[in-house]
């Protein structure tokens, strides 16, 4: 399960300036889904203009790099530097790329690749992080390929491939995290593959509640966070897996984050690659979407050609 990621995430950020009006949902999520949720589409250019119904954020990953402008336009950084989770001091933007990928629906991926030699100086973790601040209650969501083994190199590792919203500082007196960390090889003692649900009130000392599914996840996913009226709600490919309430339900606002991280070096012997990729991610504030609505809008955005909304207000 989960331990605390003990290092403080405050940092500036970028305010993205939104059209006043405000496309209506219908006009944007009309057109019929087209294929199976597996369904690949072709490449295109990222929005010039993010409009879209209130409160919502959605991003179909359509960069050309960590260094593309559009990204850190868009509200996005890869975290370098120090701290954990993890084997800390490793974060870095090598291992964020947009590559076209056939089996996403949108053409393109966000893909993050950790690497390691078993060694700290030959490990690298990679994620890829909002900056805003400005998520809080609602529905995030997000369509997730998960690997059992390392893209090329030896099996064993213990690795997370992790989406979650999370407080800016770990040290907030509001602190919230909300987590999906799937375990391929297992950690912390436990045997994989897993995946842990974990909704936290307080890093430091650990104050947590979770839930494990024991099994493969190989493969494609869509990972559901519902926040509303006092609860929390994680589900996968439409199937309620834990729900969460009383103290441990988000407090403040939160970022979103993407990761995929070491929590040791179990051996040595040879270089070995470790990849997740994210095809797109949304969010409706202040509102319980079902796994149906869901499909629709993103549908809607991807059919149209739209690449990028953001109209989450500011804190």
């Amino acid at each position: 399960m989960s331990q605390p990621r003990r290092t403080s995430r405050r940092r500036a950020w970028t305010a993205l300036t939104l059209p006043a009006l405000l496309c209506a949902l219908a006009a944007c999520s009309a057109a019929p889904a087209t294929g199976g949720a597996d369904a690949a589409g072709p490449a295109r250019e990222a929005s010039p203009t993010p409009t879209g119904p209130p409160g919502t954020l959605f991003d179909d990953f359509d960069y050309t790099g960590a260094d593309d402008p559009s990204l850190a336009a868009h509200g996005w950084e890869v975290r370098t530097g120090g701290g954990g989770p993890g084997i800390k001091d490793t974060w870095s933007a090598d291992g964020a790329a947009f590559p076209s990928d056939q089996t996403a629906e949108g053409g393109k991926v966000l893909r993050l690749r950790s690497s390691t030699d078993g060694t700290a100086q030959g490990t690298t973790q990679t994620e890829v992080q909002t900056t805003g601040g400005n998520f809080f209650t609602g529905t995030y969501a997000a369509r997730i390929h998960l690997s059992d083994r390392p893209t090329s190199g030896r099996d064993g590792d213990h690795v997370v491939q992790t989406f979650f919203p999370i407080s800016s500082s770990d040290s907030s007196e509001n602190y919230s995290e909300l987590d999906f960390e799937y375990l391929p090889n297992g950690g912390w003692g436990s045997v994989g593959p897993q995946l842990d649900n974990v909704s936290w009130y307080k890093a430091d000392p650990p104050d947590r509640v979770h839930n494990t599914v024991k099994r493969s996840l190989e493969g494609w996913h869509t990972m559901v966070i519902t926040a509303m009226d006092g609860k929390v709600t994680y589900s996968l490919d439409g199937k309620e897996l834990f729900t969460s309430s009383g103290k441990y339900v988000p407090r403040e606002q939160m970022d979103i984050h993407f990761s995929n991280w070491l929590i040791d070096l179990p051996f040595t012997g040879g270089p070995r690659i470790w990849d997740m990729k994210v095809d797109w991610v949304y969010h409706k504030a202040d509102e319980a979407v079902s796994p149906a609505e869901i499909r629709t809008t993103v549908d809607g955005f991807q059919n149209a050609g739209t690449a990028y909304v953001n109209t989450v207000a500011t804190p």
